[in-house]
Order: structure tokens, then C-alpha cells, then sequence
């Protein structure tokens, strides 16, 4: 089992980036390499900005954007029903219906500029867990009703001809979301940015953040930027560059592993090409990758585990759902850092006049990062305040060190519902 991820061995050849080596003026530097920053970047630089710097502190999409699962849908962690009741219909809509024109953005620039990513337009199943199906009409309803999304209803005969398990009982079909290969997608937005005149910088973590005149400046181990707007994206990879905003999330790891190739056996498991995930608060997430593995993911916990302990843990869930896999090899398995806030909502605004940041997207980011982006950038480039709608979910104090255990005394809460809800139903099988 390779220590590696799927993505990096299957991602080709990155672009080959310089570490910023002396002082450069920038309109605006944002740093953080991930989905946010990247979406930033190029929404400043598609609004004709010009001097835009970039710096990451490893690899562009080396943390959550170019290890996750690749799933590109609407919606953010924080669910559609709080999201009503914390803002109001329309107030609440709107946000909805950012992350949704960020799940057509993505597929546009995939189309524009021509960004081979693996994207499967099949859609995403919620599949439910339970017998009771009172949570997927109830989703379905308000989806409908208040969001204007169409959720298709399936029934136990429908799912079960598409996923070879018992285990599953309905689902609700999202025939607009899609799936893809993240750092293939990541390496693509890098291109394109930099065809735009974005400066990329590689290796170049940002060790220090200070006002200079009506400005900032941001250092590096070989290099300074001096900008008039610094963005922070660094998602659970913090930069220690400010105490609030730091203190604002908490890094919490979940896990993925990639099977071998599975060739027609695939068919004996899925016979549909969407992503799936279920409806438990811990729930599974999978989709079948072009060359016929499984990719598998899962779990949230404080602790960065090993490849080896990650295949064990995902290995028996795997198992749960689809018996039939039994010996089928694991050749990847890994953890990354996610970045979580007790508010389960994007942490997106202007947190010092010409300093903004975008993070805490809770392992929900491919479409809330791309949101982000757009409306940071807009900010910046035309003075749009509509970050302004998301100052209900600010910089609130994770609580660390405490904050990590109470996240993981939560999950395990959480889990534990969920078996005793499967136990109740007579172990959630028919």
C-alpha cells in the first residue's frame, strides 16, 4: 500500500513553480495554495486585477483541496434547515444559491479552459441509512420548497439496482452535482491563473503578517511581499500569521483510502457512476474512479492517523456496505486536515481593513471554496459587500485545546445515535 495518495500518482505532472526569492509589490497576496486561494486569485485576476501573488507554503492543493473526495455539490456542512432558521428564507437562499452558481462555475472552467480532471457528470445519491424515510422527504421538501433544487426521490427497488447492498433502504438523486479528481483540477486553476498573470509560488510559507503603511506585509524564508490586501486561505494547514483567525477553527482530520483496480467486479458492487454518501451524522462517502477502483472515505477525528490505520478503519466500513468486496486490496490510504468552525459555516469577510480571509469550509469545500473566491474577490475588485452575509458566522474561538476534544466527544455522541437508530430498526436491513 503506497504511503502516497491516489491523487499525486495519478495527477500528472504539475506545474513547475518558483519560491519566491526577493521583495515584490502585489495588489493583493493571498496565501494559502488550496481551493480558496486559488478561487481568489483567479476571480481577482478575471476582474482584471493586476499584481496578484499567490504564496504556498508547500505544493499547490497539498492539504484538504487536493486530497479530499472529490465531490463538487451545493449546500455547505452547516445544514439547509439551520441555515434557515439562522437567517430567514431569503437571506438563507441566497447563500444556497451561491454554492450552486460555484457548481456551475466549476464545470464552466473545466469546459473553458479545457481542465482534464476526471469530471463524471453523473450526479450524487443521499442514501439513506435508515428505514425511516422522514428525513429525505423532509430534505426533499424543504430543498424544493425554499432552495428551488430538485432532489429526485428513489425508492428501495431503484437504489438497490444501483448499489448491490442491503444496506440502503431510498435516496434522494442530486442530478446537477457531479464528481472529479481534485488536484488534477487544482493543477488546472493553477494554469489558468497563471496564464492571467498571477504570480504562484511554491515552497514559500508566509512566517510573518504586519501592517506597512496602508498596507501589509507578508515574509517568507527567502522573500517579502508588500500589499495592499492580504487574503488568508490556508484552511487546516494554519499559518500562525494571525492569532484570531487561527483560533477561529480547529484542524481535524478525516480519512480516504483508493482500492486496486476492480475491472468488472465494480459491477458487483455500484452499477451507477455517481457519488454516493449516506445519511448518518458519520457517514461513508465513495465513488467509483475511472479506472475502476473504488475511491472510499469517511470518518472525522482529531488524530492524523497512519495509511495503515486509515485501510483498517475504512477497510470495515467498507465491508459493512459491500460484503462482496471482501479481499479486494487497498493500494492508498491517507488522512488529511480539514479546517472545522463551532459554527459549521465558511469563515469568509474582512477581518482588519485589507485583510480578509476565507476557511473553516468543514470537508463540504469544492463549491463553497469557489463561492468564496468569487465573493473575495468581488470585494476586493468591485467593492461587492455581499461577505457582509456571512458576518453572522465570524471568527468565534474554536476553544482551543479544549475545542478538539469536545469535536471529538461530539462525533462519538453523534455515532453512537446513529448505531443505536440502525440497532432500533433491526440493524438497518431489510
Amino acid at each position: 500500500m503506497s504511503s502516497r495518495n491516489y491523487y499525486v500518482d495519478t495527477a500528472g505532472s504539475a506545474p513547475v513553480l518558483p519560491a519566491l526569492q526577493s521583495t515584490v509589490d502585489a495588489t493583493v497576496c493571498v496565501v494559502g495554495g488550496g481551493f480558496a486561494g486559488l478561487n481568489t486569485a483567479l476571480g481577482l485576476a478575471e476582474r482584471g486585477v493586476c499584481g496578484v501573488v499567490l504564496l504556498e507554503a508547500d505544493v499547490p492543493a497539498f492539504g484538504a483541496s487536493g486530497r479530499n473526495g472529490g465531490f463538487v455539490f451545493g449546500g455547505f456542512s452547516r445544514g439547509e434547515d439551520s441555515l434557515l432558521r439562522d437567517l430567514g428564507a431569503k437571506r438563507a437562499k441566497a447563500l444556497y444559491a451561491g454554492t450552486i452558481q460555484a457548481v456551475d462555475l466549476i464545470r464552466s472552467r473545466i469546459a473553458r479552459h479545457g481542465i482534464d480532471c476526471d469530471d463524471t457528470q453523473a450526479g450524487i445519491l443521499w442514501a439513506n441509512w435508515f428505514r425511516d424515510q422522514h428525513v429525505l422527504k423532509r430534505r426533499q421538501a424543504l430543498l424544493a420548497e425554499t432552495f428551488d433544487q430538485d432532489w429526485q426521490w428513489m425508492d428501495r427497488d431503484a437504489v438497490r439496482s444501483q448499489l448491490r447492498t442491503t444496506r440502503y433502504h431510498d435516496a434522494l438523486f442530486e442530478p446537477r452535482a457531479f464528481h472529479f479528481h481534485p488536484l488534477k483540477y487544482a493543477n488546472g486553476l493553477v494554469q489558468v491563473a497563471a496564464a492571467q498573470g498571477v504570480a504562484v509560488f511554491a515552497q514559500s510559507p508566509a512566517v510573518s503578517l504586519a501592517k506597512s503603511g496602508h498596507g501589509w506585509r507578508i515574509t517568507t524564508p527567502s522573500g517579502t511581499v508588500e500589499a495592499k490586501h492580504v487574503v488568508l486561505a490556508c484552511g487546516g494547514y494554519l499559518a500562525g500569521l494571525h492569532r484570531r483567525v487561527d483560533a477561529g477553527v480547529l484542524p481535524i482530520a478525516t480519512y480516504v483510502m483508493v482500492t486496486e483496480p476492480l475491472g468488472d467486479r465494480m459491477d458487483d458492487a455500484m452499477r451507477t457512476r455517481a457519488a454516493v454518501y449516506d445519511t448518518r451524522f458519520a457517514f461513508d462517502y465513495y465513488r467509483p474512479l475511472p479506472d475502476s477502483r473504488l475511491l472510499w472515505g469517511g470518518r472525522i477525528s482529531i488524530l492524523d492517523r497512519s495509511p495503515q490505520a486509515v485501510r483498517r478503519l475504512l477497510y470495515r466500513d467498507m465491508l459493512k456496505v459491500f460484503p462482496q468486496l471482501d479481499g479486494v486490496a487497498i493500494d492508498y490510504a491517507w488522512s488529511g486536515l480539514m479546517s472545522y468552525a463551532r459554527h459549521e459555516m465558511p469563515q469568509i469577510g474582512q477581518v482588519e481593513p485589507g485583510l480578509w480571509v476565507a476557511q473553516a469550509f468543514g470537508g463540504h469545500g469544492v463549491a463553497p471554496t469557489t463561492f468564496a473566491g468569487e465573493i473575495v474577490a468581488a470585494a476586493i475588485a468591485e467593492g461587492d459587500e455581499r461577505w457582509r452575509e456571512f458576518s453572522a458566522y465570524g471568527l468565534v474561538s474554536a476553544m482551543k485545546p479544549a475545542g478538539f476534544l469536545g469535536a471529538q466527544l461530539s462525533y462519538w455522541w453523534a455515532e453512537a445515535k446513529d448505531a443505536w437508530k440502525a440497532r432500533t430498526e433491526g440493524g438497518g436491513r431489510t
